[in-house]
Order: C-alpha cells, then structure tokens, then sequence
C-alpha cells in the first residue's frame, strides 16, 4: 500500500509518499480502506516539533480519516467487514474522565495515522459513521467535531436560548456553530473578512462581528448582548484572542479553551472575568457515538472548504498551513 510517513521533522520536505507492507490485523483489531482525511492544526505541530507529545520518526501521519472495514482479527464484534468507520482521537479513551496516560498514544503521532491507503485498529478505536455522511465529510469528525461537541456539551452544556461566542471559521468554530443553533442557542460569531461573515450567518450565525472593522471586537460582543456579554465562547484563536473572549463572558459564563496556545503570556487582569474557563482534550468514543447520533439525527453536514487527491497531500498542508481556509482540509482518494 501507499502511505506518507514523517521522515524527518521541522518542514513539509520531511513528509515522504512510501509503499509499505499491507497491514494485517491483530487480534481484536481491524483494517480499514481509508477513504479519506482531513488536517488539524495538530498535525503541523507534529511536523514542526511544538506538539506536546513527540511524534515517533517514520509515522504516517494525521489523527482523522473515514474509511471503510475491509478485515477483523480474532474476537472482533464492534466491527464488521463493509462497516463505514472512523477512529477516535484518542484510542484508549472510551468513556469517563481523561487521564494522562491516555494521550501517550494518538494516532498521527505515536502510532501510525490516517495519511495511507489502509490503516489498523482496535476495535475499540472505531465507530460507525452517520449513514449520510460522505467519507469525506466523516473524516472532519474525529478531532474537530468532537471537540466542539466537548466544549458544548461538557461541564456545563449549552441551553435554549443562551448566547455562544465563536471564534473564526476554521473547522472546531464551525462545528461550534451547527451544534449551538442545532442546541437552540443563539450565536455571535467573530471572523476577520467580509466573504467568512456571509458563511458564518448562512451556517446560523445570528450575529457576526468583524474583527478587522472593529479591533475592540469584545465590546461589539457586548452591545449584541445588551451588555451581559455571553454565556459559552468556544476560544478557538488561543492567547490572540483569549483576553478580549473574557472580556466578552457574562456573569458565570463558561469559556472552552480548545486552542493550541502556543507562546507567550497572559496579563493578570484578563482572569478577572466571572467565568470558568476549561482546557478541552478532544473527546472520548462514548462522546464522538453521541455527537454522532445528534448529526444522524439532524442530518447535519460538516463543513468542507476543499478537497485535495491523496497524490497532493502535500499542497493540502501547504493549502491549511497558510490559514486561509474556510472549514476543514480534507485529503481524498
């Protein structure tokens, strides 16, 4: 089989097209036809040596793929061949609390990933994709969608009629957007271009401020609230952003912090807003099956900005590293 693998790190020029030994399955572990994939920002982390958890030298990469069950080892019963799947961001973390340890294996990262022609699981890792979804669109859900769905549905989750900040138009804010108005809350959405705010109000966005026409964007959030600020903001921007998100917060507001925050420093009195802040970790299997049965059930799409073939997987990094994007990256076939 084809696969790209990290044969060096810090530039694009270490990712390399490879043909490698088709995998086999263990047991309990399947194989998947990857169909397709799609890039988060923790991908190029892991290209340039600033994600968290080193990358293991020779791994494919890219944590999120939607592929089809092609074989099963001994003692699988979660899967079928013909199964349409997905694996989970973290393939250890099923249910309950996140512990440490779990982030010690990620796919793209310590094992193997999505960026090949096949790819081998345990069962655990996989869930089934909504029967609506085009592989393509099933491969943006692994880390942006169920993170979003975290941020909104986790320690305090969204209400009708409750207000919700989104930062951007990348893919976890657009998630953000659907799940929110499909939850009946109301959305502010802040993004820096005219063409993005169209996007952000045909996906229910039901107020969009420009942070280009307005720098002092928190106070526009402010006035669209009649001064109570929000009550969710899914901070997405990272340390950019963060200080003008808490300025945004209601009283006893609840801001997700999903971003990578990168460096730098956070003055002290940004931390006097009434909110509780948590740092998000992606999601467990049982959050990525719930977020699944909502989107079945609405019949909601993700949001797709391009698709590039698999032979130019290289210029869909090139293509999501410049920040332009609108939505999620997918690699095809």
């Amino acid at each position: 089989m084809r696969a790209y693998q990290l044969d060096r790190f810090e530039s694009l020029d270490g990712l390399v097209l490879r043909d490698r030994e088709m995998p086999q399955p263990g047991p309990g572990e399947a194989v998947v036809r990857i169909h397709a994939r799609s890039l988060n920002y923790r991908d190029l982390l892991i290209m340039h040596r600033r994600y968290p958890v080193p990358g293991t030298a020779g791994v494919v990469p890219v944590s999120d793929g939607a592929g089809e069950v092609v074989a099963v080892g001994e003692g699988v019963t979660r899967v079928a061949v013909g199964d349409r799947v997905a694996a989970t961001y973290f393939p250890r973390w099923r249910d309950g609390r996140f512990a440490v340890e779990m982030a010690a294996e990620q796919f793209g990262c310590t094992r193997d990933g999505m960026l090949a022609e096949f790819a081998v699981a345990d069962q655990e890792a996989l869930v089934t994709i909504p029967a609506h979804l085009s592989y393509e669109e099933a491969s943006t859900l692994p880390c942006a969608g169920v993170m979003a769905w975290s941020a909104l549905t986790g320690l305090r989750p969204v209400l009708p009629s409750e207000t919700v900040l989104t930062i951007g138009s990348g893919g976890v804010a657009l998630f953000a957007l659907q799940f929110a108005t499909l939850f009946g809350a109301r959305v502010i959405a802040v993004t820096s271009s005219e063409s993005k705010a169209e996007l952000l109000k045909r996906h229910g966005a039901s107020v969009v401020v420009n942070s280009s026409r307005s720098p002092d964007w928190e106070r526009a959030v402010r006035d669209a609230t009649d001064g109570r600020g929000v009550d969710h903001v899914v901070e997405t921007g990272g340390l950019d952003t963060l200080p003008r998100s808490l300025a945004s917060c209601g009283a006893d507001a609840h801001l997700a912090l999903v971003a990578a925050l990168g460096a730098g420093t956070l003055d002290a009195p940004a931390l006097g807003a009434p909110a509780t802040i948590r740092r998000l970790y992606v999601g467990s299997r049982a959050s990525f099956e719930a977020m699944n049965r909502a989107i079945a059930h609405h019949t909601l799409r993700p949001v797709i900005g391009s698709v590039f073939p698999f032979d130019e997987a290289k210029d869909a990094y090139t293509h999501f590293a410049a920040k332009q994007h609108v939505g999620k990256v997918v690699i095809g076939t």
